[in-house]
């Protein structure tokens, strides 16, 4: 079955979720897991990977869902494996048990998007010669950035994907961004996520802790 990830938001109130669930029920659907991305007074954001049946639309999720009052469809994209919490503790593990700096980076970007639900993740570093990627995942883009002004960054936050620095490429793909800083150097953990979504706060604050945390096993 092809499964998908699935952002909502919407209204905090009880039974709201157990609603949503049933509608999408209706249409084949099979929640597979549920992670709450953001609360705040009055509306939440979750994240749901959901199953369909074969030959089964995924407009067909966005159609039953916002049938409901108060439900509106952030984002929906194919997803390829179920994601959990413990996966971020995991990935924490992993960093610490690779041997040497190079080998704990590669780690952190090939993890980092499952954990962070993202397309890829990259290290950046710049110098007096210009900017370089250290180390990148599956589906970073061919086509690298030749400046990174923003650097050096003194916490996580989203950056803007639409500035001069950002290559043709990315913009074509509407890719949203969020960077946080790793060590004390002009070096950082760069997310990236064709199509969208935005980055939530909540998701940028994960990425900070995250970040701070690998800073502290490289050094």
């Amino acid at each position: 079955m092809p499964s998908y990830l699935l952002r909502v938001e919407l209204e905090d109130r009880p039974g709201r979720l157990g609603s949503l669930a049933v509608a999408l029920g209706s249409v084949g659907a099979d929640i597979l897991s549920l992670d709450v991305v953001e609360r705040a007074a009055g509306y939440a954001v979750d994240d749901l990977v959901v199953d369909l049946p074969p030959g089964a639309m995924p407009d067909m999720l966005i159609t039953a869902a916002e049938k409901l009052d108060g439900v509106y469809v952030d984002s929906i994209r194919p997803h390829t494996g179920l994601l959990e919490a413990h996966r971020e503790l995991e990935l924490v593990d992993h960093i610490a048990a690779a041997h040497g700096k190079a080998a704990r980076l590669q780690v952190l970007v090939d993890e980092a998007p499952k954990v962070l639900r993202v397309g890829w993740c990259m290290v950046m570093r710049r110098d007096d010669t210009g900017v370089a990627m250290v180390a990148g995942s599956h589906g970073v883009p061919e086509t690298a950035a030749e400046s990174a002004p923003w650097l050096p960054l003194e916490h996580a936050e989203i950056l803007d994907g639409d500035a001069d620095w950002v290559p043709q490429v990315w913009r074509d793909f509407d890719t949203t961004l969020a960077a946080a800083p790793l060590g004390g150097d002009h070096t950082a953990v760069v997310l990236g996520r064709p199509g969208g979504p935005a980055f939530r706060p909540s998701e940028v604050a994960r990425l900070g802790y995250l970040s701070g945390i690998v800073a502290t096993i490289l050094r």
